[in-house]
């Protein structure tokens, strides 16, 4: 990196004005040039600083970057340096594989959030094309970040000069361009697949709630995510879920109430269930400690739904 003071260079003070920079250059160019017995270093020391503080844009730019603790003092072979740094930094970054995931909703029923255990399903996903190896075919280095992936922009605030990294909008940030795709895949290194996969639920298992699978999802930047099942509660055989307690809705006749008692199909096995002795339908009867059994144990709420015909 230069760190060379252009204004010392040709002696001029910093606000001298483009003319008397132009009139100095001219005079120590004469004195210093080659041809006419002086030093070509001095010389190509003179140029370079003329070439930059002589012109008013290079100038501006080179003033603001002087200012900047972060900038050097080398006009634009500093500016070269800094962005070539930041550039490298950034690149390092995104060759680091995105981590992604693939999120699905699963159907469970009430009674078998309820018993838990195994539960099969299948699901679509993408997974890696044989033919190319995942690569999607042939590919060279993105001319327009030199297989970086990201481009970096200089942005002037207030004489201070903030770096901006962004996607390369050639590659689309992955510093590589496709030159001949694969006939199988037609570039996009994945196909279809239809899978099926077994987890195990826990009991009480609940709406809204999220199981993990790891690296079973769609195959992405040369790897497999991860599977994300968000679960769905339905209900299931006359049975609800409502948070832990288990309800139930027994749709019952004339003649059910004339008996003393009237079965449940519970999932842990048929309850008997007695009629208190003023049967009112709005209020729904509770059997402790028959719900979810999680941190905390739930009860059964049975509604009571007369149904009867008028005939």
């Amino acid at each position: 990196m230069n760190t060379e003071d252009y204004y010392s260079v040709l002696g001029v003070a910093e606000d001298a004005s483009q003319d008397e920079i132009k009139k100095v250059y001219r005079k120590l160019a004469k004195e210093s040039h080659p041809d006419k017995g002086g030093d070509e270093e001095t010389f190509k020391k003179i140029s370079l600083a003329y070439d930059t503080i002589g012109d008013e844009e290079k100038r501006k730019r080179y003033d603001v970057q002087r200012k900047n603790p972060f900038g050097g003092m080398g006009g634009m072979g500093g500016d070269f340096s800094f962005n070539e740094m930041f550039s490298n930094f950034f690149g390092q970054q995104r060759q680091q594989p995105r981590a992604h995931t693939t999120n699905i909703d699963l159907n469970i029923g009430t009674i078998e959030s309820y018993l838990g255990g195994k539960k099969t399903f299948t699901f679509k996903r993408k997974i890696k094309c044989e033919t190319c190896n995942g690569s999607g075919g042939d590919k060279r280095v993105c001319p327009g970040c030199q297989g970086r992936g990201q481009q970096v922009n200089q942005i002037n605030i207030g004489g201070f000069i903030q770096l901006v990294a962004t996607d390369c909008g050639q590659c689309g940030g992955r510093g590589e361009i496709l030159i001949n795709p694969c006939f199988v895949c037609a570039g996009t290194t994945s196909k279809d697949e239809m899978k099926s996969i077994d987890i195990n639920l826990p009991h009480g298992v609940d709406d809204g709630q999220f199981l993990r699978l790891k690296e079973v999802g769609d195959f992405r930047n040369g790897l497999y995510g991860d599977l994300v099942v968000r679960i769905k509660i339905y209900s299931e055989n006359n049975f609800e879920k409502f948070g832990n307690n288990l309800i139930y809705n027994s749709f019952l006749t004339l003649e059910d109430f004339k008996n003393d008692s009237f079965k449940i199909p519970h999932p842990d096995g048929e309850l008997n269930i007695k009629f208190p002795k003023k049967i009112d339908t709005s209020i729904p009867l509770r059997v402790k400690g028959k719900g979810y059994k999680t941190e905390i144990i739930g009860d059964l709420i049975i509604n009571q739904h007369l149904k009867y015909d008028r005939d």
